[in-house]
């Protein structure tokens, strides 16, 4: 069992867990009972952006329709468009070993698909988690449990793995966003 963090907590990763180079970022989420004739489909995506928090190019963003970094460094397994089953609801494959240099943080957030044509917010979403898997030996590292902090946001920055000297951090976010996806690629530099 892993650490569980709060919000604005931050924790080595690779310091603490040396010979740690892949990763997988694991999210989960359930949806409040809700009558609103759509089901939910929540987005999880990366940003890799630069010392200043800026994607450097549209290939930086990995998402549903561009899953694997050209690096090969993050990889999203895939889109799961209803949220059904316990566990991880969507994954990104982090190999901190092929992270180019010019990449100093992976933000990792998740986004409601359509929310303002169906109504739908983060308020209506409960038991969201991020976890950190060590991909060789399967063992979760680390959990954050966001918690029911969220009431009209469509877009949650749910962590931060960052470069500090040599070393990869792990910061629990938790920040929301009005706007969806097209906010967060603002927020991060890209032309929507």
């Amino acid at each position: 069992m892993g650490i569980n963090l709060a919000k604005g907590q931050r924790i080595d990763l690779t310091k603490t867990n040396p010979g740690l180079t892949k990763v997988i970022i694991g999210l989960g989420w359930d949806t409040n009972h809700y009558h609103g004739g759509h089901d939910f489909d929540l987005d999880a995506s990366a940003f890799l952006t630069d010392a200043n928090g800026k994607v450097l190019q549209d290939l930086d963003f990995i998402f549903y329709n561009n899953l694997i970094h050209q690096s090969g460094a993050v990889e999203h397994t895939g889109d799961n468009r209803t949220g059904e089953g316990d566990g991880d609801d969507e994954q990104i494959k982090i190999d901190f070993s092929k992270v180019p240099s010019q990449i100093h943080r992976i933000a990792i957030s998740v986004t409601i698909h359509d929310a303002e044509a169906r109504n739908q917010n983060f308020g209506q979403v409960s038991n969201s988690f991020v976890r950190v898997i060590d991909e060789d030996s399967n063992n979760e590292v680390l959990r954050f449990d966001l918690g029911e902090d969220f009431s009209v946001e469509t877009a949650v920055v749910i962590c931060e793995l960052y470069r500090n000297n040599g070393d990869w951090k792990f910061n629990a976010i938790g920040s929301g966003f009005s706007g969806g996806l097209a906010a967060l690629c603002r927020n991060y530099g890209l032309e929507v």
